[in-house]
């Protein structure tokens, strides 16, 4: 049965201002993947006004984007299965199997890989979907944004407790060695598990996980309003809920440094600090997402919407972009492959990034007027339903 919250959508056709915001996270996190080489940036760093600027503005946001994304495809997953009659539940925990695997193979490749942590925490919309109030939702996404996780460590290192003031796990990297020296074979062994136990420590650690259901929430209360299906009911707000989150994220990242240093003199001692340094980036994060996400909507909102409107074509192929951008660009970077991680500059690897962001556009287009979804969107979706017989190749027009 549909939500009772959920008001009737205008069609059933795709949301294109959603894609077109999943093309723009995409394409943001592409770039500071290349930006950092695949992560291998970060051991060795030279900072520089290119990586600092890129990764001010992106780095932590388009995850984020990507993740409230990911809510509301949920929400329209679940919304147009009760328009059918049916449950979708059981097969939406089935999707969510099989991302986890097709994250799991990824993860071989590249360990920053984040389907399977989506995947996994997908399972509790499955518990949230099923609370009918809009207004607790948003209180429950409202709570997992503030950072809890973090507030409970911040208070724990500051009363002195041991575990809080531990060195961080995630700073054990037994992964880093192997991809700066090691062969393919060994890659993949690390990335089996070893390499993985620090990213998950960081989530963990950094609040990561409580703040993607944060915004699995708020995207879920987002299709149940039809925020995206109605943008003109919500003009108004959006014009000064803009600068508001531009402001507060120019603040907060003006001002963190000197806000760690003023916290770390009162001595709470290094787990306090590590937590208060991690929950004020973690807000400068979300008012970027929010800074982003409303520009995106609103420029698609406006005349000026063929700025933004080439992004949905990549938008329709996160998943298998997501994995060809891993197979491609993780070997230019890896010891095992050419290994110039240490070789291009910030301003190559700038460029580089651009060139390929424009290529991704063009080929989707291209895939697009001749192809339903994307390869791995069409084995996911196959998976799914357990069908062999779902279009893939759209039909010749007729004249």
């Amino acid at each position: 049965m549909r939500h009772a919250n959920a008001p009737a959508r205008r069609d059933n056709s795709r949301l294109d201002v959603v894609d077109v915001l999943r093309g723009f996270a995409l394409m943001a996190l592409f770039l500071v993947h290349v930006i950092e080489s695949y992560e291998l940036f970060w051991a060795g760093e030279k900072p520089g006004w290119i990586s600092e600027t890129v990764f001010a503005l992106f780095m932590g946001k388009s995850f984020s984007l990507l993740a409230l994304c990911f809510g509301f495809s949920f929400f329209i997953l679940m919304d147009r299965a009760a328009e059918r009659g049916q449950d979708f539940t059981a097969r939406f925990a089935w999707r969510l199997l099989i991302l986890e695997g097709i994250g799991f193979l990824h993860a071989l490749i590249y360990r920053g890989d984040i389907m399977q942590t989506l995947a996994a925490i997908g399972f509790l919309l499955l518990l949230f979907n099923r609370i009918r109030s809009n207004a607790a939702l948003l209180a429950g996404a409202a709570f997992c944004l503030a950072g809890p996780s973090l507030i409970v460590q911040l208070i724990a290192g500051a009363s002195g407790a041991a575990w809080a003031n531990a060195p961080a796990m995630s700073s054990v990297d037994p992964g880093m060695p192997v991809y700066l020296s090691g062969d393919l074979w060994q890659v993949l062994r690390v990335n089996l598990w070893a390499g993985q136990q620090s990213k998950y420590w960081f989530f963990l650690e950094y609040g990561r996980m409580v703040q993607i259901l944060g915004l699995y929430l708020l995207g879920l209360v987002l299709g149940r309003t039809n925020f995206f299906g109605d943008l003109v009911r919500s003009r108004r707000w959006r014009a000064w809920a803009l600068p508001i989150a531009a402001a507060i994220a120019a603040a907060l990242f003006v001002t963190r440094e000197p806000l760690r240093e003023a916290f770390m003199a009162q001595g709470f001692g290094p787990g306090a600090g590590r937590a208060f340094w991690a929950l004020v980036n973690m807000w400068l994060d979300l008012a970027g997402t929010a800074f982003w996400a409303l520009l995106v909507i609103a420029l698609y909102d406006s005349r000026a919407r063929w700025l933004v409107q080439p992004l949905a074509a990549p938008g329709r192929l996160t998943l298998t972009y997501y994995i060809l951008q891993s197979v491609i660009f993780v070997p230019i970077f890896y010891h095992y492959g050419l290994g110039m991680y240490d070789d291009w500059s910030a301003g190559t690897r700038l460029g580089v990034a651009v060139v390929a962001i424009a290529v991704q556009i063009v080929v989707a287009h291209w895939w697009l007027a001749r192809f339903q979804y994307g390869p791995i969107e069409w084995v996911w979706r196959a998976l799914t339903y357990w069908r062999r017989d779902v279009p893939f190749r759209k039909a010749p027009a007729r004249g």
